[in-house]
């Protein structure tokens, strides 16, 4: 394993399940992971899969319990070293029923709790020689795809933010990386009604997104048959690319 992933204080967000629980499990391996999820009975599961993780409840909505997090983990570590901001959630919405509360709680779990993930661990950042931001965006900002309007905006503006983001921390001695997954087999995806091309284990995407990541990588994107179709679906004329996406819109509708 690379040293840029060895010996580390890791805080990870959204650890209780899915690529953020085997992340979790995998990087305690050969370093110090703050495991950070709301339910505090999932994340006493993950302790007990790996006893040397540290377990600090936070709802991402709720800056207080992300400041109380880093205030518990700058006392017994007084760093961070890596933050990966893996917290999310997916909704899709039905334009026939349109739902605004939907845009809301997507940019707000997903957006919002990104930025607060930030704003509370920045300093503990700075304490580290080689300070690193992880954020999880997703594969569906590479296309506009079928019900994916709020979910694909607000990790559209994740990756849009660590992009500048990278530029005026890089100075500072920062890595940056986000991740690009596409279907991932998690409890979200599990409830999905449609096809899921390529789906991985998370186990897989954990171990592909570590290896990445002790490249020093900014994107990270997998699988590659997946992101290629959607980036060049993205790199086509609009015409085309509407009568492509119109296309999977009445088969998403048509297996509703």
């Amino acid at each position: 394993m690379s040293d840029l992933i060895q010996n580390k204080i890791i805080w990870i967000t959204g650890a209780s399940s899915g690529i953020g629980k085997s992340l979790a499990l995998q990087l305690a391996k050969n370093n110090t992971v703050i495991a950070s999820a709301r339910n505090q009975e999932k994340l006493q599961q993950l302790r007990s899969e790996a006893a040397g993780i540290v377990i600090k409840q936070a709802d991402v909505t709720k800056p207080e319990e992300l400041i109380s997090a880093c205030r518990a983990i700058d006392q017994s570590f007084g760093k961070i070293d890596m933050v990966i901001a893996n917290a999310g959630h997916c909704e899709y919405m039905d334009v026939k029923q349109f739902d605004s509360g939907i845009a809301k709680r997507m940019m707000d779990t997903n957006y919002m709790g990104f930025i607060y993930t930030l704003e509370a661990s920045l300093d503990l950042l700075r304490k580290s020689k080689t300070p690193h931001i992880v954020a999880m965006s997703s594969s569906s900002v590479f296309a506009g795809l079928p019900r994916a309007e709020a979910y694909s905006a607000s990790k559209a503006a994740i990756s849009q933010f660590m992009e500048s983001l990278s530029a005026d921390l890089k100075p500072e001695g920062f890595m940056l990386s986000v991740i690009h997954p596409g279907f991932i087999d998690t409890e979200l995806t599990q409830q999905n009604d449609f096809a899921m091309p390529l789906l991985m284990s998370s186990e897989d995407a954990a171990k592909r997104i570590i290896s990445d990541l002790g490249k020093g990588r900014f994107n990270i994107e997998f699988p590659k048959g997946l992101t290629w179709i959607l980036r060049c679906l993205k790199a086509t004329p609009y015409f085309i690319r509407h009568r492509i996406t119109s296309i999977l819109s009445r088969n998403v509708q048509h297996e509703l």
